[in-house]
């Protein structure tokens, strides 16, 4: 399974930027998707997750980031976005997309992870 992640960027606070990921590969179901965030010096951290399979999108944010940041499914129910608003500094991380997708032959959910994307929030 690959997780393409893309979107980070700069961007000065108060803007607002997209990140989407892809999951892909031998897949026989996708139980949910998300972002964490790892800063410098701190230990990564869920930003926000959004089920796919049985319990119909639910969705789940870090308290830092409710009211600000939506997670959304593509129609592919493969992909994932994270549309972040009123960005503030300490958003600025790495952005790490994860997936818990079960393999053909597999009854158990494993975790996935992209490459992290970069997201500065500076003037």
């Amino acid at each position: 399974v690959q997780l393409q992640a893309s979107g980070g960027g700069l961007v000065q606070p108060g803007g607002s930027l997209r990140l989407s990921c892809a999951a892909s590969g031998s897949i026989a179901s996708i139980l949910a998707m998300g972002w964490y965030r790892q800063a410098p010096g701190e230990q990564r951290e869920l930003v926000a997750v959004i089920t796919l399979e049985y319990t119909g999108g639910r969705t789940n944010y870090a308290d830092a980031v409710k009211g600000r940041f939506t997670i959304s499914r593509g129609d592919a129910k493969s992909t994932v976005y994270l549309q972040m608003n009123s960005l503030k500094r300490e958003d600025t991380a790495v952005y790490y997309c994860n997936a818990v997708a079960v393999v053909p032959g597999s009854y158990y959910g494993t975790d996935f992870w992209g490459k992290g994307t970069q997201v500065t929030v500076s003037s």
